[in-house]
């Protein structure tokens, strides 16, 4: 058994906010999106960055540079089930607008990855890992919609300019923990594995993975920190139980009012069959427990 890490949500709240730890974010984005050359450019903090240990939302915003010199916005979340659904509706290029504002690091973005770190089952779908993406397609013809954007050609006479393709709509990855059965296939899984056993796997080879087993261990915590780590760890045991215990609730509630409805039909069906043969409709309430309003309604 290898070292044993923090979580990898709470080294996102944490410790990977640092520059000195990109690193390590770089190797997880690399071995997801197959490019080793990874460059992150800065973090972006805004209101939605939150760092109270008791959230249930974690992100991170990342400014990034691939091989091929592209800029890429990513967004990264780790959270619980409660909120998901509504942190992922709420769409990244939405932010990309605000920052476009203000900062000229964002005028060519070429790319919007938003990528979801989940720690329980959505949906019903037999696999752990998902991409999606939007797509317009033309109603006539099915023919995708292209978008392009005009960018100047540097020239020593005058500016001259063509049509490149942008890709302005989100991407989507979702990493659904909980469905990884630790087998290693590609180099994305030994990043997985950490997310679900909080250790490395034997014989990974991942670039950077080496430097989360280095960065992320459990033993570089002082006391402060321990104590905070233990806080965190309390509130996603108790949001669980929280969870688990409403589905059951849920399921037993549900079992009940399912028998109730089906003793209902019974003794509908019942009360059905002593109208036609002409018996008295006291007798009927008498014998099927339902009001005179009942009986006189069937047919």
């Amino acid at each position: 058994m290898g070292k044993k890490l923090i979580r990898f949500d709470w080294a996102m709240k944490t410790l990977l906010r640092d520059k000195s730890n990109f690193d390590v974010l770089e190797g997880f984005l690399g071995a997801l999106l197959e490019d080793d050359n990874m460059q992150i450019l800065s973090i972006l903090e805004s209101e939605t960055n939150q760092k109270d240990e008791n959230d249930k939302f974690i992100r991170v915003d990342l400014l990034l540079q691939d091989s091929q010199n592209r800029k890429i916005y990513i967004e990264i979340l780790n959270t619980s089930e409660w909120n998901y659904l509504a942190s992922l509706l709420y769409p990244p290029s939405k932010i990309i607008l605000e920052k476009q504002a203000l900062e000229n690091d964002f005028s060519d973005i070429s790319k919007i990855i938003s990528i979801s770190i989940l720690y329980f089952n959505l949906g019903t779908g037999d696999d752990y890992l998902y991409y999606g993406t939007t797509n317009f397609r033309g109603i006539n013809t099915g023919n995708p919609l292209v978008i392009r954007k005009q960018v100047e050609i540097p020239s020593v006479f005058e500016p001259k300019y063509k049509l490149v393709e942008k890709q302005i709509f989100p991407e989507y990855y979702l990493i659904t923990v909980e469905r990884y059965k630790n087998v290693i296939q590609k180099k994305i899984d030994e990043w997985i594995y950490i997310f679900k056993n909080n250790e490395v796997a034997e014989g990974s080879t991942s670039k950077n993975i080496d430097q989360a087993e280095l960065k992320l261990a459990e033993i570089n915590m002082d006391e402060a920190e321990r104590k905070r780590y233990e806080k965190f760890l309390i509130n996603v045991a108790r949001d669980r139980d929280v969870i688990n215990t409403a589905r059951v609730e849920g399921i037993v509630e549900g079992e009940k009012i399912g028998m109730e409805k089906g003793k209902q039909q019974t003794f509908e069906k019942i009360a059905k069959q002593m109208k036609a043969d002409n018996e008295p409709i006291e007798k009927i309430i008498k014998f099927t427990g339902l009001t005179k309003e009942q009986v006189e309604e069937l047919g």
